[in-house]
């Protein structure tokens, strides 16, 4: 039977499911963490906690960051990977699910299909994260929203341009869009647009949503350009098809002239240098890719919280 508690459990599949004050709780806590964290301040928000990772595709950044947020909050991480679990093989996700809560705290999801995830929330009786499926990567654009308000000073009236293919980063980031009143542009190829019933809910919900195939008109006098690999993971036979289909879609200095003069460059990473971005620009002073990287730590050291406990109470007084 699917989870029935008294208590709601709070997940974190999609981006829908935070409001905005949840948002700026969760960016206050990380802002705090990071800082007390660079002063050698020790937090055990989740001492005696036990998170399990379950991946089924590889991973650096998302693995490192859940893995060393836990442990740098007091608590305890196991990783089980596509051999340990094989979902929908070995064991159906509720069943996998409903064991795992009888073991553990918390559980972080990275799989192909959000109704997998959907499917292991459901029966869990502990938090579930979305740490990326094939339509959200909610933790990436909450960790590059806080990267924002750190180089920007603000969200509200910014103009985002994606260049590239409309997947999972662009659903999440027309979600963020809904939240947070900047306006958000995609240029992707023909028969590459995003999804057209999250663009369309995205839009009815107050998002300020462009879709378009043209890329200077995308980009130009945009404060953020954000380009991500033309083929994901579970994409590598149309790797060929897509390089020729992308042509024109990279993102280099010509592209970025076209943008404001204090444009941020970003990549969600790993990034295929000479594909969808030039290493000029990459290593570039537009760049903040490596802010991004770091902050996945520090914002999903604040979820992790807000799941387990809220934010009520954690914050505390400012040091």
């Amino acid at each position: 039977m699917p989870f029935l508690g008294l208590m709601k459990k709070r997940d974190l599949l999609n981006l829908s499911d935070l409001s905005r004050k949840e948002i700026d709780e969760i960016f206050a806590l990380a802002r705090k963490l990071k800082r007390e964290q660079k002063r050698g301040i020790a937090h055990r928000l989740l001492a005696g906690k036990t998170l399990a990772l379950v991946f089924e595709k590889p991973s650096l950044r998302t693995l490192v960051s859940f893995e060393t947020g836990m442990v740098q909050l007091g608590g305890h991480a196991v990783f089980l990977g596509p051999r340990e679990i094989q979902l929908g093989v070995r064991e159906s996700p509720a069943d996998c699910a409903r064991s795992l809560s009888r073991w553990v705290d918390l559980i972080v999801v990275r799989t192909f299909a959000q109704k997998t995830l959907e499917e292991m929330a459901l029966y869990a009786t502990v938090p579930v994260i979305n740490a990326l499926t094939d339509l959200f990567h909610p933790c990436q654009v909450l960790a590059d929203c806080f990267t924002l308000l750190e180089h920007k000073g603000k969200l509200e009236g910014l103009k985002v341009a994606f260049i590239g293919d409309g997947n999972n980063m662009v659903h999440t980031w027309m979600q963020a869009a809904e939240k947070f009143p900047f306006s958000f542009s995609v240029a992707s190829p023909q028969g590459y647009e995003p999804s057209a019933e999250i663009t369309k809910a995205a839009k009815e919900n107050g998002g300020r949503i462009f879709v378009a195939n043209d890329v200077s008109e995308v980009v130009r006098g945009v404060d953020v350009i954000y380009t991500d690999v033309w083929a994901s993971m579970g994409q590598e036979g149309e790797l060929e098809v897509r390089r020729r289909a992308f042509q024109g879609y990279q993102v280099n200095q010509s592209l970025v002239a076209l943008a404001k003069r204090d444009v941020l460059v970003m990549h969600c990473l790993p990034a295929h240098r000479g594909e969808e971005i030039t290493d000029e620009v990459l290593e570039g002073p537009h760049s903040i890719v490596f802010d991004q990287a770091e902050n996945r730590l520090h914002v999903q050291k604040a979820i992790m919280a807000w799941v387990l406990k809220g934010t009520k109470g954690l914050r505390g007084k400012k040091r």
